[in-house]
């Protein structure tokens, strides 16, 4: 004999899908064919099943989806659940015959969390059932509730019921299952109670109660003797109303909630043009906040936290240098590391090679690739506190990805693109309810109030969105394609400017964003004071010395300025830069431990006896020599900051180039934080759902080989039978008609089984049967 073991309904239905179907299935719930790919049918239906893969699959629902399960693990509590639901009773308790829930099973069906059997019975998913411990505020079913109790508390209760009691245990449940299953009966019993019973049946027909009754004794005994509320055997824990019961008093007109489309928010008249405008401001500010960041990044990396990420201290650092707020620096950091612009190396968060081809690029390019970066973002970047309203720091590690912020950041662009044309949200809390509708799970897990504010925000100060609506770049992102994201922020963003206007009063301004070039002039020989749409650089005698500390002179400066601005350079720059100039060198700086020295005695004299120098420890050595007891790099910023204007000599006595060091980690690709499977390409699912479909059971593959005559779907509707202990008809040479059996096992090379209206088994040799059948 070889032993059958019966299927789970989900791998029954799985039995019934061609390959097509299953390919559809598996691009639904991808990651069930992560690597190892499953084997077989059951192996695949154990995976669906996986807590893990169906809170995956919940987070890209719509709400009409929740709102059917949750219906369905409430009828499916009344029934034994190998039974299944019958369809009309979902459609009724759910008062929308129309096309609303065929739509909402359709998608259950097409992510396997329901399926109908063989008779169009709805089952699912038992995960899916428990993620609703009382669904539609129902309890148990009374054959799950009565089940403890013996022959003779049945027997009472009948007897309590009007009913005559049968003679077995099972036949008096049935009774009692029958009675209470009558709706009107049962309503028509509540109703004849006493008053004070009254009362309790209607409390507790609106909602499970975790609480011991405290109603009058009399009461709660006239409830418990007729089944109207049970208790645990013996008395323990709180009175429960069995689901029948409880849909019974809630009359028949009571329907579960049931919202088949999403809701409009108000809408307001908007133009292309405002949209594209509005978008176009809002990345690029975001483009020169990013730019901002990232150099401060560049110049002083960001410590790590012991417990990880970026603390309070270094964001408040990073937003003073950039000038900008909190909430920008968190947005650029996270998406930079997930652009590969940033890499943690042991401490510090420094930029990578990435970063300088990033920051050599226009705007448009910059943003397109922060954008692809927060478009495959796990979590909230700039959400800042957690649920106890704790800090949260940025880029904090060991924090496992957010599958329904991926969900929620989708549906916001799917809901945003549905909106009609011209048309833009009035409301953004309007908004994020529409976009609740469509990702019930993801409200459910966010924190915010209005919902989704935290996102919407994120979305407005990408550019995402605009006006309420779908912005050119938030339809790219949307799309997936690259390319078409570079060319819609081409097309928005202006080219960086090459250029700058210098200004009597020493400031130079480069309307737009600076070209990196520019940019780098202007900060070696100028401060930065302001950002935005108007980027300002003040000439200081300081910043002009720091150029000249980098290698230039006074014609150089002049010339490279000169380069990117019309026109002659205003006098009063000309001035400040030569006589910044005219000073730099006359004191020089050697590493010896160290070395001051100059051509001009009464320069070394003043030093030597300033007072608030002292603390360098130096000693004259001769009328233009000093030796000092402090470093060279002390040395020279102690001397800057009185006034001074040393040089930094090598040991040969050549001038030592100050240049200031880049932190740069290693180049890393476009990096997810998390790791994981890959999920399988399109082709290896359709490969995966062929294979699959011609694997099945190991009593599919034995009958294949003994009834070579029949066609391949009636020797898998014979299987199907064996392995599930289901009634078959069959036609055979030796029989005159045919015959409808069950029990049947496999023997080969034939089949034991018992026919319909007959005691005895009888043994059916395989290759004499000549069809298969579903039974009448």
């Amino acid at each position: 004999m070889i032993p059958i073991t019966a299927e789970s309904p989900l791998a029954a239905w799985l039995h019934r899908l061609d390959a097509g179907r299953l390919r559809d299935l598996l691009a639904a719930r991808p990651d069930v064919a992560r690597h190892p790919c499953p084997q077989s049918l059951p192996e695949l239906a154990g995976r669906l099943s996986e807590q893990k893969s169906v809170a995956r699959a919940l987070a890209r629902l719509p709400l009409r989806c929740f709102q059917a399960a949750e219906a369905l693990a409430a009828l499916t509590a009344l029934s034994p659940p190998e039974q299944g639901v019958p369809r009309d009773r979902l459609t009724t308790l759910l008062g929308d015959p129309g096309p609303g829930v065929d739509t909402a099973l359709t998608e259950l069906t097409q992510y396997a969390l329901a399926w109908p059997d063989e008779d169009g019975h709805l089952h699912m998913a038992d995960i899916l059932r428990e993620t609703w411990p009382t669904p539609l505020g129902l309890g148990r079913g009374l054959r799950h509730l009565m089940a403890e109790k013996s022959t003779e508390d049945l027997h009472a209760v009948l007897t309590a019921l009007g009913v005559t009691p049968p003679a077995t245990r099972d036949e008096r449940l049935a009774a009692l299952l029958d009675h209470h299953g009558d709706r009107d009966r049962v309503a028509a019993l509540a109703a004849a109670a006493p008053g004070e019973t009254r009362e309790l049946l209607a409390r507790h027909s609106r909602a499970v109660s975790e609480e011991r009754e405290t109603a009058p004794a009399p009461a709660l005994r006239w409830a418990l003797d007729r089944a109207l509320l049970v208790r645990a055997r013996y008395g323990y824990g709180p009175a429960r109303m069995p689901a029948e019961v409880a849909l019974a008093l809630r009359g028949r007109e009571w329907r579960a909630p049931f919202a088949p489309v999403p809701p409009v928010p108000p809408l307001t008249p908007v133009t292309e043009r405002a949209v594209a405008d509005e978008a176009a401001a809002a990345a690029y500010a975001f483009a020169g906040q990013a730019a901002a960041v990232l150099a401060a990044c560049a110049a002083e990396p960001p410590a790590r936290l012991r417990t990880g990420g970026v603390g309070s201290r270094e964001l408040a650092r990073l937003g003073t240098a950039a000038q900008c707020g909190e909430t920008e620096v968190r947005l650029v950091l996270e998406t930079a590391w997930a652009a590969g612009l940033l890499a943690r190396d042991g401490d510090r968060f420094p930029v990578t090679d990435a970063y300088d081809q990033w920051v050599e690029r226009d705007p448009a390019f910059r943003v397109a690739a922060l954008l692809r970066a927060w478009w495959s973002l796990a979590g909230s970047p700039t959400r800042s506190r957690d649920a106890e309203g704790r800090v949260l720091p940025a880029l904090i590690d060991g924090v496992p990805p957010r599958n329904d912020r991926l969900a929620a950041r989708r549906a916001l662009l799917a809901t945003a693109a549905r909106l009609p044309a011209g048309q833009g949200a009035r409301d953004l809390t309007a908004f994020g309810a529409a976009v609740a509708w469509h990702r019930p799970m993801a409200r459910r897990l966010d924190e915010d109030s209005p919902p989704f504010a935290t996102l919407l925000r994120e979305a407005a100060m990408l550019g995402v969105l605009a006006r309420g609506t779908l912005s050119p770049l938030g339809a790219a992102l949307r799309s997936g394609d690259e390319e078409r994201l570079t060319e819609a922020a081409l097309r928005l963003l202006p080219a960086a400017t090459e250029r700058a206007r210098i200004g009597g009063d020493l400031t130079a301004v480069v309307p737009g964003a600076p070209a990196a070039g520019l940019e780098r002039l202007l900060n070696s020989v100028a401060d930065r004071e302001a950002r935005g749409a108007a980027s300002v650089w003040r000439f200081t005698p300081a910043s002009v010395r720091r150029a000249l500390d980098g290698g230039g002179t006074a014609e150089s400066i002049e010339a490279d300025l000169s380069a990117v601005t019309e026109g002659p350079l205003p006098q009063p720059l000309r001035y400040l830069i030569k006589d910044a100039a005219r000073r730099h060198g006359r004191l020089q700086v050697v590493a010896a431990a160290c070395v001051v020295h100059a051509a001009e005695p009464a320069l070394i004299t003043e030093i030597l006896y300033h007072r608030r120098l002292a603390g360098l420890g130096l000693r004259l050595l001769a009328p233009t020599v000093l030796v000092s007891r402090t470093p060279v790099s002390e040395t020279l910023a102690a001397l800057r900051d009185h006034g001074y204007a040393p040089t930094s000599e090598a040991a040969d006595g050549t001038l030592r180039v100050e240049r200031p060091e880049r932190a740069r980690a290693k180049a890393v690709p476009p990096q997810r934080r998390y790791g994981g499977a890959s999920l399988p390409e399109a082709g290896e699912l359709d490969l995966l759902a062929v294979r699959l479909a011609a694997v099945r059971t190991e009593t599919e593959r034995v009958l294949a080989g003994l009834a070579t005559g029949l066609p391949r779907s009636e020797i898998r509707l014979l299987a199907h039978a064996i392995d599930n202990d289901r009634p078959v008809t069959i036609e055979c040479e030796d029989e005159k008609e045919l015959l409808t059996i069950h029990d049947i096992s496999l023997d080969a090379p034939g089949i034991y089984a018992r026919c319909r209206g007959a005691g005895d088994r009888r043994r059916f040799l395989v290759s004499r049967l000549v069809g298969v059948l579903t039974p009448r």
